[in-house]
């Protein structure tokens, strides 16, 4: 494996872990109602996705 693939793998994991990290911590903010209608979006856009996928 070479250096710049090892960097690429890092930064990767370094970006997706921030990302959820960012997320959690907005999500802890809202309220319950808000995260409520945030898992049905999410859903809403996962139905989608596959959708367009087919």
């Amino acid at each position: 494996m070479g250096k710049d693939e090892t960097n690429d793998k890092a930064r990767a994991l370094i970006d997706a872990n921030l990302k959820r990290v960012f997320e959690e911590q907005l999500e802890a903010d809202l309220p319950d109602s808000l995260k409520d209608l945030l898992e049905q979006l999410r859903a809403q856009s996962d139905g989608n996705s596959q959708d367009n996928q087919k």
